[in-house]
């Protein structure tokens, strides 16, 4: 009697172990369905950016194969999303021409935006007789003597979502800004001048954005 009663007892265990763990499954499943549907619900947009103006200081070759530049740049960044807030981190700025980046990159603080929140950046992006390749001197040349600079800037960093107290993990966010700014024979008469020789050109430029 006492082997089979230890027997009977095994398979009670046994028996007790596995609804637990079918209990476990089923919970865990709702829990991923639960996340799936609210997920569903409140998907976030990915962020929109305009790039409203840029200031050029200055942009020229100071040797054969250098360039210099000196650009402030206007971002407006949106959260177009109506229940989630996002969080910038890790964000930096940098302009490229002719596909070469010819500033350093220029870091922006983090950011915290709540649903619809829109904030301004206006960060400085400097290069200092920047190493070039030789045909992008002769371009730059061609594109002064055409009238007009085609620049891109350029964000890079991470985002986080906020959904109520939920906070996801990390995500890259790449954003690119195409600026064609009309250097002419007179930057004034293209742009407004401000001090320091500097001209501020009003572009008001839609950004493309990936998440």
């Amino acid at each position: 009697m006492a082997v089979k009663d230890c027997g009977h007892h095994k398979d009670k265990k046994k028996e007790l172990i596995k609804k637990i763990l079918i209990g476990i499954a089923i919970i865990l499943a709702i829990l991923v369905l639960l996340i799936l549907i609210l997920w569903a619900i409140f998907r976030p947009k990915s962020p929109r950016f305009i790039l409203q103006d840029a200031t050029v200081y200055t942009f020229n070759l100071t040797g054969p194969a250098e360039l210099t530049s000196i650009i402030q740049a206007t971002v407006q960044a949106k959260n177009p999303n109506d229940r989630v807030g996002v969080y910038y981190s890790h964000m930096i700025t940098y302009a490229t021409y002719c596909d070469q980046q010819i500033t350093l990159p220029t870091g922006i603080p983090p950011t915290y935006m709540d649903s619809n929140g829109m904030d301004i950046w206006s960060p400085f992006l400097r290069g200092d007789s920047v190493p070039i390749a030789p045909y992008i001197g002769a371009q730059l040349n061609q594109d002064r003597s055409i009238g007009v600079i085609r620049i891109v800037v350029k964000l890079d960093g991470q985002v986080r979502w906020k959904v109520g107290s939920l906070i996801t993990g990390l995500y890259g966010i790449r954003v690119s800004c195409p600026a064609v700014i009309p250097f002419g024979g007179n930057d004034a008469n293209n742009g407004v001048l401000v001090a320091n020789n500097a001209v501020k050109y009003s572009l008001v430029q839609g950004c493309s954005v990936s998440v």
